[in-house]
């Protein structure tokens, strides 16, 4: 209906790269109002969580926390249903012969406590000297200074706790060993667990291709409402032009660079030298996932923690048919994987596959005929959280913002920080754009 009330015209927003960053800019920026043309120079939407169209695996595993709010809010909001997509379990961190932690449903604080003084993997001195480390954490607010490891601020815990708990953990939040880990956003991930209310440490487990939990219907939903989707375009300029841009020569209001560290880095160098100094400084980590065929293996749960080393890979194994997948079907996750790599895919599988052995064999593992199906290696999975870490802000220059989960703030590189990442981005650069009454012309 028409009221007689003057509106200010539509804007012309780009958004420039299709990952989950990317996705949650165009989405909340078609919400306020925007005309958002979407770019993805890869031919599939998802960015590094995606499914492969050849292979119909999965581009890594990738799970979600119940702490993960801004994401499993924007799945709502784009029809996606958590609870059909996900698997819901209380936290639970067990080897493969039972030993381990489980969390039961309740708030997550107290349900940590209680599973700390079950554990039977470590012993009562064990336990009351991490609740009580814990406490001490708690009491400081989850905050230190900005140059502590993980190691430092671990210093004195048991070496049990360590192997079942912190390593595992941090290498798998942060995707940096502790040894080299930022304890303050290891903090944060933990307070968040923690202390995010009930639920908030819950495990939620893929159970439909990742293509299912955002992408699909994220580009759907887009499209619906008018939004231009172009992947297979890798935008290869963005300039001042009055007072808005140009991406590749046609005219925006503004403009939300989604794309990965160094490709942004590339995009915005000659206007402005020292953001893409600084994104194009960050260090960057491998993750490497294993899948294996191995027949009539039935794990335990969903997800079983594995001890690693030196001869031994991979931190956690997953049962995809525990997750609606087929039967035997297991992804054997490396994080932190930067040796690995270096000695080869190949010889990474063979280790695997060793392991597997070794650790699975209760579980009806065939030793004769378990195979590698895939081995994906992300090289640049996430940036390293290393103590006193600069990311580069959002804001880049009036109507330029950066989304992505490498941008400052408190998170490490997951779904969660992406997510989060390209909301503020959308909403950053519509108070940003200049000329707010009139958009820029339509012809360059």
């Amino acid at each position: 209906m028409n009221d007689g009330v003057p509106r200010p015209p539509s804007r012309r927003l780009a958004v420039v790269g299709g990952g989950w960053a990317g996705l949650s800019a165009a989405v909340t920026a078609v919400e306020r109002g925007q005309q958002v043309t979407l770019f993805e120079m890869a031919r599939q939407w998802g960015g590094r969580a995606r499914s492969q169209p050849d292979s119909g695996l999965d581009n890594g595993q990738h799970i979600v926390i119940g702490a993960y709010r801004e994401t499993l809010a924007l799945m709502r909001r784009v029809g996606a249903d958590p609870d059909m997509v996900l698997l819901r379990r209380p936290l639970a961190l067990r080897w493969a012969d039972g030993r381990g932690l489980e969390l039961a449903p309740g708030p997550a604080a107290w349900a940590f406590a209680l599973a700390v003084l079950r554990c039977d993997a470590w012993s009562p001195a064990e336990r009351w000297r991490l609740l009580a480390r814990c406490a001490r954490w708690a009491a400081a607010g989850f905050r230190c200074v900005p140059d502590r490891s993980v190691d430092a601020l671990c210093a004195g815990l048991p070496a049990a706790v360590r192997r079942l708990l912190i390593d595992p953990l941090c290498v798998a939040a942060l995707n940096t060993p502790a040894r080299e880990a930022s304890a303050a956003i290891f903090l944060r991930v933990l307070k968040d667990g923690l202390l995010g209310g009930p639920g908030a440490s819950d495990l939620l487990l893929p159970r439909r291709p990742l293509q299912a939990l955002l992408p699909d219907p994220a580009t759907r939903w887009l499209a619906a409402r008018g939004a231009s989707l172009r992947s297979g375009h890798r935008v290869m300029s963005i300039e001042r032009a009055g007072t808005g841009w140009q991406v590749d020569g046609e005219a925006f209001d503004g403009v939300i660079v989604a794309s990965p560290a160094g490709e942004a880095a590339r995009l915005v160098q000659a206007l402005s030298p020292g953001w893409s100094e600084a994104a194009a400084g960050l260090r960057f980590e491998p993750i490497v996932t294993v899948y294996v065929r191995a027949a009539g293996t039935r794990l335990p749960l969903p997800m079983v923690a594995l001890p690693d080393d030196a001869t031994a890979p991979a931190q956690y194994v997953f049962d995809h048919g525990r997750l609606g997948g087929p039967d035997g079907r297991l992804a054997f996750v490396i994080s932190g994987a930067a040796d690995w790599v270096a000695r080869g895919l190949d010889r990474t599988a063979d280790a695997v596959l060793t392991q597997g052995q070794r650790e699975l064999a209760r579980w009806g593992w065939p030793a004769s005929t378990a195979e590698a199906e895939a081995v994906i290696a992300e090289r640049r999975a996430t940036f390293r959280s290393t103590p006193g870490l600069q990311r580069p802000p959002a804001l880049i220059a009036p109507g330029l913002v950066a989304a992505g989960d490498y941008v400052a703030g408190p998170y490490p590189a997951t779904l969660e920080g992406a997510v989060r990442a390209g909301r503020a981005a959308a909403l950053t650069c519509a108070s940003t754009m200049q000329n707010s009454a009139q958009p820029v012309d339509r012809m360059p």
